[in-house]
């Protein structure tokens, strides 16, 4: 995952609105959203390669969502992946407070994340890049491969473009999809330097990545209702060697469901 974009609170009806891309090899193995045979109340896409997921929701809540931490070129491998920390929120009972104060002595055990975990009650951001976990209540908020709202370009756009889709009685799903199709090329200027060279930031840079081994391997968008209504819709695309998203995608799934209870993560 590599471009997460929220709004928490900023709906009168949508306490959470958020919006997903996953980037990553096209060639990596990976099953896509859908409810678990061996956790039948959890909705995630999977990693087949290392296991894991890096978005995901379940029945009664909770939600959960993983970004890398783009660093340079790192030869130093992980016995554990990422993706078992989204998975091992989601099938856990710990609150979402509880799961990252928990997380803070085993957090270099992982390679470089972001976590963004969510209980119904409470919203907290978790990164092994920086000590300080936090709290997030109300307001916009994105993470790509830095920290929480570092002002990468593509970051910058889609918070604005989801502020957008937000002026309205009920948010568009055909707008809150597009917004994660933007293809803008920044000027070199505002490229982050993460240690990739130039030419790798200019391929990272837009929103929706078109290579022909790696790139945007599916939107997320996932909504809650204040009356506890969930909507989870995943397009998935192919490889591609053009610069725009194929369209149509290869697939699209939608799920919906009921939550015992309002959500009211603040």
């Amino acid at each position: 995952m590599c471009l997460l974009i929220f709004a928490l609170h900023e709906h009168p009806d949508y306490p959470l609105v958020l919006c997903a891309n996953r980037d990553e090899f096209f060639a990596r193995p990976t099953a896509p959203a859908q409810f678990w045979t061996d956790q039948s109340g959890l909705l995630a896409g999977r990693d087949l390669r290392s296991g894991g997921t890096w978005l995901g929701c379940t029945r009664t809540g909770r939600v959960a969502a993983l970004t890398n931490f783009r660093e340079g070129a790192s030869s130093q491998s992980f016995a554990t992946s990422r993706g078992q920390l989204v998975q091992e929120f989601l099938q856990g009972e710990q609150s979402a407070a509880d799961y990252v104060a928990a997380l803070q002595a085993r957090k270099q055990q992982f390679g470089g994340f972001n976590l963004l975990v969510a209980d119904g009650q409470q919203v907290w951001y978790s990164s092994n890049r920086q000590v300080a976990t936090m709290q997030l209540t109300q307001g916009l908020f994105g993470i790509s491969n830095a920290l929480l709202d570092t002002p990468w370009p593509k970051l910058v756009r889609g918070k604005a473009a989801l502020k957008a889709a937000l002026n309205s009685p009920q948010p568009s799903e055909v707008a809150l999809l597009q917004l994660m199709a933007d293809t803008h090329q920044p000027a070199d200027a505002l490229l982050p330097s993460t240690g990739v060279g130039l030419h790798m930031e200019r391929v990272l840079a837009p929103a929706f990545i078109a290579q022909p081994d790696y790139g945007t391997r599916c939107t997320t968008v996932l909504t809650i209702h204040r009356s506890g209504a969930v909507r989870l819709t995943e397009k998935r695309f192919s490889r591609s060697g053009d610069t725009r998203p194929s369209e149509p995608p290869n697939e699209h799934d939608v799920f919906s469901f009921q939550l015992p209870s309002s959500w009211r993560s603040t």
